[in-house]
């Protein structure tokens, strides 16, 4: 039986930092590789593509850091008084 993929939906995802990252907030996924039992993002800024970083896909799940979409600063507050 083959191994589950983890994260399979990665690349294309969008996402927003809840703080500014390198000067911006809302990031795509361009770019995934495995190392071992690692999984990497390349993460690229929507409004400035030569802005890019890789991390390791597994912090994506820390809703204090990031929020899956793009998430306007209104939407962003709402969800934290929840």
């Amino acid at each position: 039986m083959p191994r589950k993929v983890k994260f399979p939906y990665l690349v294309g995802s969008r996402w927003t930092a809840q703080q500014k990252t390198m000067g911006w907030r809302h990031f795509q996924v361009v770019n995934r590789k495995n190392e071992g039992r690692w999984v990497f993002a390349e993460m690229v800024a929507a409004c400035d593509p030569n802005v890019r970083f890789w991390l390791n896909a597994s912090l994506l799940k820390d809703r204090s850091v990031w929020q899956a979409g793009w998430q306007s600063l209104q939407e962003m507050g709402e969800q934290s008084e929840e």
